[in-house]
Order: C-alpha cells, then sequence, then structure tokens
C-alpha cells in the first residue's frame, strides 16, 4: 500500500517487491546459454588463443613464443628471419588483429585478418602506421600450429619500409 508521499506503509508489499527484482535479476543472471556443439566451440577458442598469442608474441618481441607457435619446417624460415629483423630494428610494436573470417576444413584452419599497427624505431618517434588484410593458415586440433601465411602481412616492416624508402631508379639516357 502506499501512502501519499509514495512509500510503502505495509514492509510485507515492500518486501515483495524487493524479492520480485531479485528472482528477476538472479534469473537473469543464471540463464547462461550452453553452445550447441561443445568441441567446435572448444577448438574456436584454441584458433583465436592462438591468433592472439601470435600477435601478443610479436607486439612484445618474443622470439621463443613467436617461433612457439610455428609448425617446423622450411616454408616459415623466412618469415621468422623477417619477424626477427623487426624485433632488432623497431623499438616498440603495436599490432591489432581483427578476425574477419575462420574457415575449417579439418585439420586445416584458414583465418583471415585486418590488422594494424604502429612501428616505432626510437621511443621518441611517432612511429611508422600501417594496416592490411592477411590470411593466416593454421593446422590442429587442440595444438594449433601456423603452418603458412599469405596476403599483406604485418610482418617484415622493416624490409617494407626498406623497399619504400629506396629511390626510385634513373631512366637509363641513350
Amino acid at each position: 500500500m502506499l501512502g501519499t508521499k509514495g512509500r510503502c506503509t505495509t514492509r510485507y508489499v515492500c518486501g515483495l517487491g524487493v524479492l520480485i527484482v531479485l528472482a528477476l535479476a538472479v534469473g537473469a543472471c543464471s540463464s547462461s546459454k550452453t553452445p550447441q556443439y561443445p568441441a567446435d566451440h572448444q577448438r574456436i577458442r584454441h584458433i583465436d588463443r592462438a591468433v592472439e598469442a601470435l600477435r601478443e608474441a610479436y607486439q612484445e618481441k618474443s622470439r621463443s613464443n613467436f617461433r612457439s607457435l610455428m609448425q617446423s619446417g622450411d616454408r616459415l624460415e623466412s618469415l621468422q628471419r623477417q619477424v626477427e629483423d623487426d624485433f632488432d630494428a623497431y623499438h616498440a610494436i603495436s599490432l591489432e588483429f581483427t578476425i574477419e573470417r575462420v574457415i575449417i576444413d579439418g585439420d586445416d584452419i584458414d583465418v583471415y585478418v585486418h590488422w594494424q599497427g604502429v612501428w616505432k624505431a626510437q621511443p621518441e618517434d611517432t612511429g611508422m602506421r600501417q594496416r592490411g588484410h592477411a590470411r593466416l593458415q593454421w593446422i590442429g586440433t587442440d595444438t594449433i600450429l601456423l603452418r603458412d601465411v599469405q596476403g599483406d602481412l604485418p610482418f617484415g616492416m622493416k624490409d617494407k619500409q626498406a623497399l619504400s624508402d629506396a629511390p626510385l631508379s634513373q631512366p637509363v639516357s641513350p
């Protein structure tokens, strides 16, 4: 019962209202949806963690962590050299990945990412800003390893900068 000032005059009615609000709040918080395909959901989480670990290892300039995410073999040796050149050339690397699409075919995983980043040679530099799209090809189910890369990669920025800073060749006069 409400009095003239809008307050409950009966503690029972106020207490009941508070209990109803609390029951609705608890019911809303406890109703979590379980994934329809838990194994697939778990694999997607592994893939997401692998992509994030690759980004973090590059940004933190961790050679061992970056190598640990790669499948062994010759296919990624040039990428590894480019990444290590970046680690040596830049004081700070800031990199962001946005996953656009994931395609899973058996053990093969294609992750299409949009990336953007800033590479600073010295702490006081404003840095070089770049962005692009890449395809990261992974393999695995529980342990996800990078097996190949394609597209405009954020890795090897030192070589890209050297190419863009190179003077254009002079035409040969007759």
